[in-house]
């Protein structure tokens, strides 16, 4: 299981389709045609293959898994489309250098020089997560002391006469 799977489920009965057409799909992940066309033109999810001219672009369950997954992760991180099609990079080669070590056939050294790459993808995708923590942390502190100031100005008003 990748770090990156995501967590909604693609009904059942969408699912057992083969293919599905942009409208079904971006009423399936909660989004518009627009959007997704747009994410394909950025790289963010592959572009259509070859098709016949003025037939209709169809995705497959695999194709709509990776829309939930740019979506959830752009939901949670909170990240530029920039900084997702990063992560979303680290996370394919990573995928890659995964498959390679699953062959029997690797030598040790190939095997350790892949391990070393996919450490280099993990560290760029951590970079980007606790960037991301470190902002979230830094508005936490913040509200916590605006909400102090706030609790003494009530406290402070409580206390005078007459109240």
């Amino acid at each position: 299981m990748n770090v990156l799977e995501n967590t909604t489920e693609i009904p059942s009965s969408a699912a057992s389709s083969q293919t599905l057409r942009i409208g079904e799909v971006a009423r399936l992940v909660g989004t518009t045609p627009r959007t997704i066309r747009y994410y394909e033109e950025i790289g963010l999810l592959p572009e259509s293959p070859d098709r016949a001219s003025g037939s209709h672009r169809l995705y497959s369950k695999d194709e709509v898994e990776r829309l939930l997954e740019v979506i959830r992760l752009k939901n949670l991180l909170g990240v530029s489309l920039e900084e997702l099609k990063t992560l979303l990079a680290a996370e394919e080669a990573r995928s890659a250098v995964r498959a390679e070590l699953r062959r029997e056939d690797v030598e040790p050294q190939r095997r350790r020089s892949l391990l070393l790459e996919a450490l280099g993808h993990i560290e760029r995708q951590l970079e980007l997560v606790r960037g991301r923590a470190a902002e979230l942390e830094k508005l936490q502190t913040e509200l916590s002391e605006t909400r102090v100031r706030v609790r003494r100005k009530i406290k402070a008003l409580d206390s005078e006469p007459g109240q």
